[in-house]
């Protein structure tokens, strides 16, 4: 619809509160947008609209129409056209794009906070606007990339980061006509403050070897340093490639996932009494405890479950790794729940998409949780508190001839 130019704003003002329009700023901000882009359509031509004159340059010719979504709702500007040439109101209107900065704002938050496309649609109606696509939530989403690259890319310098949990995540994305996995690479650490932060993410095609080497290559190259041990699950070349980036920090395996691998040794009926017993070497006060207790349970097992016995001392390194450290913290380092809490936020997010359409989009959802995870570790209180840092990092070296040990402690009939 033209823009009327015979009325002037103080008529149309008072005419609007004259007949009580319930969209009286919708109206409003209508208005003077046009009679803007209505001075400068006059500016460009040399003379008024109507009027004659010696300097006019061109004329007007006619209107067009552009949508323009704003907090006060849907607005259908008359942008003015030219005979000669073309007129657009860059200072007003994006090229391309229909929205505000205010409103893209919200719709990027809310695609942040995992609220789906339908849910967005009915949000932005009650803002007065008409409808908003898929791909229109996915354009104003890209506004987060900045900052999620920024996110990504920072320098680590927080000081020696002593403990550092990995993990990887399983998405489905599109490419080449189908559709695939890939797998979402997670680092977190725990600062020289003793806060927790997220230190890296990246999107790999397979979680082996050559992944896990080139994201920790990555993670070195940024700075990252003093790790002394990592806890992750038993990733296929994950201890090689902390052996090659890491030098002199030991691997934690989960103790969560590490006993659900051990339970497929052994029939089900003896299940809960296997657990049971692999539990009690985490419930002891000190390293030499935890030892004794290890070959206990494997000397227990040996009789009538062989196969659990060998699988439990094979792994007996790499399970009480965590016993060098003061026992404040072992429930902190010895499994990785930490990152499991983390990866079922975001899937709590992810799963709202379902099928990213590229990896970029991957990153930029992820990358946008994982820095607000990391925005409210910061405000939060401490992970560990500074002492404990202090003697986690002065190892503690058991010799080949450790003191005597109390007895293993025993099950209860």
């Amino acid at each position: 619809m033209a823009a009327d130019l015979s009325v002037t704003p103080e008529q149309w003002l008072a005419k609007q509160i004259e007949t009580g329009d319930p969209d009286l700023l919708r109206s409003m901000v209508k208005t003077m947008a046009e009679a803007l882009m209505s001075a400068e359509a006059d500016s460009l031509c040399g003379a008024g609209y109507g009027e004659r004159s010696d300097e006019r340059t061109n004329r007007r010719n006619g209107y067009r129409t552009r949508e323009w979504d704003t907090r006060t709702g849907s607005i259908e500007l008359a942008i003015p056209k030219l005979r000669s040439g073309s007129y657009f109101p860059d200072w007003l209107l994006e090229r391309r794009r229909r929205a505000e900065p205010a409103l893209i704002s919200v719709v990027a938050t809310s695609y942040l906070l995992g609220v789906s496309t339908r849910r967005v649609d009915r949000l932005v109606e009650q803002l007065g606007i008409k409808h908003i696509s898929k791909s229109q939530v996915s354009e104003m989403a890209k506004t987060l990339d900045e900052q999620v690259e920024a996110f990504r890319t920072r320098a680590l310098d927080a000081g020696p980061c002593t403990f550092l949990w990995l993990d990887a995540l399983t998405q489905k994305v599109r490419e080449g006509g189908r559709i695939i996995n890939v797998h979402v690479l997670v680092a977190t650490g725990v600062n020289a403050d003793g806060r927790r932060e997220i230190l890296g993410l990246e999107v790999t095609s397979a979680e082996d070897g050559a992944g896990w080497l080139a994201f920790l290559r990555g993670l070195a190259a940024r700075g990252l340093s003093g790790v002394q041990l990592v806890i992750s699950d038993c990733h296929a070349g994950l201890v090689a490639a902390i052996g090659a980036t890491l030098a002199g920090a030991s691997w934690q395996r989960c103790r969560s996932h590490y006993l659900r691998n051990l339970l497929t040794c052994v029939n089900k009926s003896a299940q809960p009494f296997v657990a049971t017993l692999v539990r009690t070497i985490f419930d002891q006060p000190d390293a030499t405890s935890v030892r004794a207790q290890h070959a206990w349970v494997v000397q227990t097992l040996e009789a009538k479950h062989p196969a659990a016995a060998e699988h439990l001392d094979a792994a007996r390194e790499d399970l009480i790794a965590f016993a060098v450290f003061p026992r404040e913290i072992w429930p902190q380092i010895w499994s990785n729940n930490p990152q499991e809490r983390l990866n079922k936020e975001i899937r709590r997010r992810t799963d709202v998409v379902g099928i990213f359409p590229d990896r970029p989009s991957i990153i930029r959802l992820v990358g946008a949780v994982l820095a607000e995870q990391t925005d409210e570790w910061v405000e939060a209180r401490r992970y560990m508190s500074l002492d404990v840092l202090a003697k986690a990092r002065v190892r503690m070296i058991l010799g080949d001839t450790p003191a005597q040990s109390p007895a293993p402690q025993t099950l209860a009939a």
